[in-house]
């Protein structure tokens, strides 16, 4: 990431008044802990009594002198990891490092995994000699490795030929012998042994053959046909990439723009505070679903990946289905907002709208929604609601949503000490994380079809990214507040306070046990941010009733996927509470999938789960209630999600 002209002036600044402030505080401190000099005497000095006692007050009283020299050694330290944070991308090296050191050391010393990596090296070599020369004698050969269901660089009948075969297949061997190599090294920490694999996959990806002109046989035939002007495109578009990186230059008018294109659905916002505004959606039918439905999406990206272009809009499929729906839709933080804490959300948030909903609707009760991270402050509210005796949540829908973050996938590689305190040091700096580091860091997680599929398809082939409703949500990234992003990657991912009953919300401890509102569990078959495994646990972890439905997609399309989507498909477990908990693969294997969208079947839940609680539909309610204070303030989709 390169950082701009101005914030690279504000962190010298800083540093530099951190070392002047440091300076001074010694100054100050050797000045006040210095004894007046004795006036010259003609006789012999006297010991001065209780030495010893004197030194011991002058080195362990904290006086305001010596507090601020600390505080201003300390914010040098994290002034300079802050600069360490942004040369390296993020990453911590420290934490690289130790897990590279832990797995060469184990490997050193482990001489019959040598033996057995040198044999298998041999045996791959030996199998794929034998292809090759079969091909070069005429013949088909045989594939020695075939490529991951999801590895889609070495699709097509080209690369089963000579030379192109050689290429991708020797590449293939490699990869599956580096991840022969990183695994099952004996006294290699889990966590250090994935993060080496990651990482190598991750460098290794670099040399695919994929990637170059000479080794692609689509690069070539492209390249032949077009006589070169796909290379020539490619060339003038590094180069606006480059100058735009370089000099700042502001991106592109998007082609969907939210309230145009993309959130679109008509609606008030009917609430605003310092961190949230509340959108209410206009109805379209003579008749509503008695009880309200409030959307809480993740902090960490726009609301409107559930109001894309129609169909794709769930906010508008919901509203054309007779449910009264509201949204939260986040302020993207800026430095001013770096105090903001997981409970500032919790209340601000969450609480505030479902206050606002219940005037506004008078519904004693509401179904919450949460996506991702919004479902875990979703079910963090709800045990702090359950825990105080509040019972207006009339079900909770969780979409890609962990609460517990022991098996969170590969994201959790960058859940350490060393990486969280590297990014406690760069939000500290600017108040908030910024949005390219978030991006970058979701961008590793898929890199062959984020980064280097993207830089083929664009700088290769001459090929711009066709603009989409999903690829325009994905670049407008927001910012994380300091303390925010802090505490939940602590008590969330780090620690797992909230699976461990640990977690507290206002003045006490929650507990997910106390839920007892049914939840309806959406996690998705390729997920790569809340694998599904992970989302299973609800099932354990929550006493009250879950249905839990594993969808096909990954975590973003396979929850925009309404219906008449040719290629979603479902499977649904309902378990109550005292029955039995099935292993996730077991269970999967066990029940087949079903074709199309699970929106039907989660809608026909809350209709059913609301019925039960409030009644038959009603007449839709107003949009706001300027009596309970809570006027329309603008149309929809109102000021904070314009916020970049």
């Amino acid at each position: 990431m390169t950082t701009s002209a101005p914030k690279a002036r504000r962190s010298r600044v800083k540093a530099e008044a951190a070392v002047e402030s440091a300076a001074q505080a010694v100054a100050e401190t050797v000045v006040a802990d210095k004894p007046e000099a004795p006036a010259p005497k003609a006789v012999k000095a006297e010991p001065v009594p209780n030495l010893p006692a004197r030194l011991a007050e002058v080195l362990l009283t904290d006086t305001p002198e010596k507090l601020a020299a600390e505080e201003a050694f300390v914010s040098l330290d994290r002034l300079v990891h802050a600069q360490f944070g942004k040369l390296g991308s993020s990453i911590s090296p420290i934490s690289m490092a130790l897990a590279w050191g832990d797995w060469a050391a184990h490997l050193a010393i482990s001489p019959g995994k040598q033996a057995e990596l040198v044999w298998k090296s041999a045996r791959k070599a030996q199998r794929l000699a034998a292809e090759i020369l079969c091909q070069a004698a005429g013949g088909n050969g045989d594939v020695c490795v075939q490529p991951l269901k999801q590895d889609r660089r070495f699709a097509g009948p080209e690369w089963l030929k000579y030379p192109f075969s050689l290429y991708s297949q020797s590449f293939l061997l490699t990869q599956q012998w580096w991840h022969n190599a990183t695994s099952d090294v004996h006294g290699v920490e889990e966590k250090h042994e994935k993060v080496v694999e990651f990482y190598g996959r991750q460098f290794l990806d670099m040399f695919s053959p994929s990637n170059f002109l000479p080794t692609n046989p689509h690069l070539i035939q492209r390249t032949a046909e077009e006589g070169g002007r796909n290379l020539a495109r490619g060339a003038q578009f590094f180069y606006e990439d480059t100058m735009k990186r370089m000099t700042g230059q502001p991106e592109d008018p998007p082609e969907f723009t939210p309230g145009h294109e993309v959130a679109a659905t008509p609606g008030k916002v009917v609430f605003r505070n310092r961190l949230i505004e509340l959108i209410q959606y206009a109805p379209t039918t003579p008749a509503v679903h008695a009880v309200p439905l409030l959307i809480v999406p993740a902090w960490i990206m726009k609301y409107y990946i559930l109001d894309l272009t129609p169909p794709e809009s769930m906010i508008k499929w919901l509203v054309d289905q007779g449910f009264s729906v509201f949204c939260i839709s986040w302020k993207n933080p800026d430095e001013e907002d770096r105090e903001l804490g997981f409970d500032d959300y919790r209340e601000l948030g969450v609480m505030a709208a479902i206050d606002a909903i219940s005037a506004i609707t008078g519904s004693e009760k509401v179904h919450g929604l949460g996506y991702c991270l919004g479902g875990t402050l979703l079910s963090v509210t709800a045990a702090a609601m359950a825990r105080d005796g509040d019972d207006r949540l009339a079900s909770m829908t969780m979409l890609a949503a962990q609460v517990d973050f022991t098996e969170a996938g590969e994201l959790s590689l960058f859940t350490n000490e060393s990486q969280l305190s590297l990014l406690e040091d760069m939000m500290w700096e600017e108040g908030y994380l910024d949005k390219e580091a978030m991006a970058g860091t979701f961008s590793m997680l898929k890199s062959q079809d984020l980064v280097w599929s993207k830089l083929v398809r664009e700088y290769m082939l001459g090929e711009r990214e066709s603009p989409s409703s999903l690829g325009a949500w994905s670049h407008d990234a927001t910012r994380m507040p300091y303390k925010m992003h802090s505490e939940y990657l602590r008590k969330l991912f780090l620690n797992n306070d909230l699976a461990d009953g640990r977690m507290t919300a206002g003045d006490g401890h929650i507990y997910l046990q106390d839920i007892k509102a049914p939840v309806f569990a959406v996690a998705t078959e390729h997920d790569h941010i809340a694998p599904w495994n992970s989302v299973f646990k609800l099932t354990y972890l929550l006493h009250g009733g879950v249905t839990f439905a594993l969808v096909s997609g990954g975590h973003n399309t396979g929850i925009v996927a309404p219906p008449g989507s040719p290629r979603a498909k479902h499977r649904i477990m309902t378990h109550e509470p005292g029955r039995n908990h099935p292993a996730p693969e077991d269970w999967a294997k066990s029940v087949p999938k079903v074709q199309g969208s699970w929106w039907e079947p989660w809608a026909d839940w809350l209709r059913a789960t609301g019925g039960a609680v409030a009644g038959p539909d009603k007449a839709p309610p107003a949009m706001g209630n300027a009596d309970a204070g809570y006027k329309p303030l603008q149309n929809a989709p109102g000021r904070y999600v314009m916020t970049r």
